[in-house]
């Protein structure tokens, strides 16, 4: 039983996988490896929409790219933990200025995810915060998914749950 599961358990990946279609997969990896470029590359691509959600987000490139984004016609709209309405250096205030709606999701002690779903077909993930600490000190990774349209559903079924309790953020 236990090694029945065991072989289960290692196919899953695999299983998923092939489930999916072919996807391509990039990994990034801080200090100083190229997180926050391959982030604002991906988001320089956008061409329909953006989700994002983030715990601490202060990344000027990335917001950059964000409102850049939204100047081609891109549809982005950003959800983001409460800890960012009274944060120093917050982007939410600059996206806010910059007419991109933000949402503060406060129904959970943290809302401490880091994804991105771009065009409903690529996710951006990892424990790499939108920050300038991320990329320069802290040891962090980003995942890019791309080619998965039915992973990035399921991501942007999850950030519509999380719209939901969400509050406009001012």
């Amino acid at each position: 039983m236990v090694r029945r599961l065991f072989l289960l358990l290692s196919l899953a990946p695999s299983i998923l996988c092939a489930q999916q279609g072919p996807q391509d997969l990039k990994a990034f990896f801080s200090p100083n490896g190229g997180c926050t470029q391959a982030v604002v590359d991906a988001l320089n691509a956008a061409k329909k929409t953006i989700l994002v959600q983030a715990y601490s987000f202060t990344s000027v490139p990335i917001a950059k790219a964000l409102v850049d984004a939204k100047h081609r016609g891109v549809n982005v709209r950003v959800i983001l933990d409460k800890s960012q309405r009274t944060e120093r250096y917050s982007g939410a205030t600059y996206l806010v200025n910059e007419g991109i709606p933000n949402f503060i999701d406060a129904a959970h002690k943290i809302a401490h995810n880091k994804v991105m779903v771009i065009d409903d077909q690529e996710v951006i993930t990892g424990s790499f915060n939108f920050t300038k600490a991320a990329e320069s000190g802290n040891a962090e990774n980003v995942l890019l998914i791309l080619h998965a349209p039915e992973l990035a559903a399921r991501y942007t079924a999850n950030w519509n749950e999380h719209l939901v309790h969400a509050e406009k953020h001012r």
